[in-house]
């Protein structure tokens, strides 16, 4: 087999066989050097311009040094040849259904990136491949790993609590970013991986030794920090929320086809917004003019499900944007609403191999007389998630008002 050595700044050396340069080299996974991995982040962070292609490069490095620990393991199970190539191949193609700017566009109710990625997957040029370098079923079996509904027991290395793609991204946006909040122990992490029985069904899964946990908190620490100062930061939601309020506006007024986005680029974007729906908004998203804060409240400090909607519900959003810009003499869409999505920080279902060889499932109530990963993955989570009122002019505004606009709009 033939292999061609890609430089990467994270990984340095990335080897790559004849199939994954084939698949690389399609339509589908070149949009992803035009889309940006962390979004609108770049106002913020002027570094972080780095695209989801070269994440996806570095998933499937992962994977790869994965698989071959994995096949070293004094595991029972075995990994063929085609299981590999089928769990690398879907660690390459896992986000080519991203919309422009990532993950903003989910949040006003377009459909799931994965669901975008299914029909890039098992029809058209990517599915002939993978057929034919494969086998028949391998482009539902690929997207059966992205999706997490595969029967495979490495499942795990592409989506669940160990997956690869999630060490990768908060190493590679802290590296972008310039910031030393990504330090996660891959090797350690990596190394402890190994095929057990699950306690429950006796299937073989993915699981860790207990000898892997510190690694594991090394991971739960680095995306609370990301979160915390990147993914979640005011300015970079800011931009978000204009940028949602911006797309929204243009679907709404008929100015962009949905169907068009998952095939847009970035900038492809914004090029058909300025010339179809030309607006001050997004001037100022494309000057840095972004909206300030006028009231934000950490999430710990709010009752439980309180204004939970503004994540998901863009019909109620839009509503009491509305209300607040006339409650404070402004125009419709001069002032925004923004509550991250939820996110799991951590989420922990994990077989572990204890040091006496026998293997416990470390879930939501963790360990006696351990560190309670679960417990305080919740409290991190809870410090990090903002619920913020965002203004295109300095305004003063009561905290009763907008609390009496969201209970009234709920």
């Amino acid at each position: 087999m033939k292999f061609e050595t890609l430089r990467d700044p994270l990984w340095n050396n990335i080897r790559v066989d004849e199939l994954t340069l084939t698949l690389v080299d399609t339509e589908v996974f070149q949009r992803l050097r035009y889309i940006r991995q962390l979004g609108l982040a770049y106002l913020v962070y002027p570094g972080a311009t780095h695209s989801r292609f070269e994440h996806a490069l570095g998933a499937y490095h992962l994977a790869r040094n994965t698989i071959a620990l994995l096949a070293e393991s004094d595991s029972d199970y075995r990994i063929d040849r085609e299981e590999e190539t089928v769990v690398k191949a879907a660690a390459l193609l896992h986000d080519v259904g991203h919309y422009p700017f990532s993950h903003a566009l989910e949040e006003i109710g377009q459909l799931h990136h994965e669901d975008v990625a299914r029909p890039l997957i098992t029809t058209g040029v990517v599915a002939t491949i993978l057929e034919r370098e494969i086998s028949r079923d391998a482009p539902e079996r690929v997207f059966r790993l992205i999706r997490g509904t595969s029967d495979s027991p490495l499942q795990g290395l592409i989506s669940g609590s160990l997956d690869l793609d999630k060490i990768e991204y908060l190493k590679r946006d802290a590296f972008m970013c310039g910031v030393p909040y990504g330090e996660i122990d891959v090797d350690r992490l990596t190394q402890s991986m190994l095929i057990v029985s699950d306690p429950e069904t006796g299937e073989p899964v993915l699981g860790v030794r207990e000898k892997g946990l510190s690694a594991l908190e090394s991971l739960l620490f680095a995306k609370y920090q990301m979160y915390r100062n990147v993914y979640w930061h005011h300015a970079v939601r800011s931009a978000t929320a204009m940028y949602k309020r911006l797309v929204e506006d243009a679907l709404r007024s008929g100015a962009i086809d949905p169907e068009l986005l998952p095939t847009l680029t970035d900038e492809g974007l914004i090029h058909l917004l300025e010339h179809f729906n030309p607006s001050s908004l997004l001037d100022a998203l494309r000057n840095r003019r972004l909206y300030k804060r006028a009231l934000e409240w950490p999430a710990s400090q709010l009752d439980y499900e309180f204004g939970e909607w503004i994540s998901t519900d863009r019909e109620r959003v839009r509503k009491a944007e509305n209300e607040l810009a006339r409650e404070l003499g402004l125009k419709e869409g001069e002032v925004l609403l923004d509550f991250p999505m939820k996110t799991e920080m951590l989420g922990l279902d994990i077989p572990v191999m204890r040091r006496s060889g026998q293997i416990e499932q470390l879930t939501s109530q963790g360990w006696p007389g351990s560190i309670n990963l679960p417990m305080l993955s919740n409290e991190l989570y809870l410090s990090a998630r903002w619920m913020r009122v965002f203004v295109a002019k300095r305004t003063e505004i009561a905290p009763s008002i907008v609390k009496s606009i969201i209970d009234a709009v709920s």
